[in-house]
């Protein structure tokens, strides 16, 4: 691995930590900002298969948020997040971890 690439994933292992409360929060769906929303579409069928699923036995496993000084931001569960959308459940369950603004601009790249 080159010397810049172990840099960067030091740098971003490093600022990434598990929120010390437990890394488990039920979010509200319109607190998480979704900046990369616009620039994907989800695939409606696998959308419809999770809305089913959560209906029947809850939701397996939470998606990933980063806070970023007091702002949540998910990058991940784009499928999850539309059905709970869709079903009109107002929050959803997250692992949540504490990240700074550097952390957040790797992921906006």
């Amino acid at each position: 691995m080159h010397a810049y690439m172990q840099a960067e994933l030091h740098l971003l292992f490093t600022d990434l930590q598990i929120c010390p409360a437990g890394d488990l929060m039920d979010l509200p769906l319109q607190a998480i900002r979704r900046p990369l929303g616009k620039t994907r579409s989800n695939d409606q069928d696998k959308v419809q298969a999770l809305m089913e699923s959560i209906q029947e036995i809850g939701l397996k496993e939470p998606i990933d948020v980063l806070d970023v000084d007091g702002n949540f931001y998910g990058f991940s569960g784009c499928h999850r997040f539309e059905a709970f959308q869709k079903l009109g459940i107002e929050k959803i369950p997250c692992k949540v971890r504490k990240a700074n603004q550097n952390t957040l601009k790797m992921h906006l790249m």
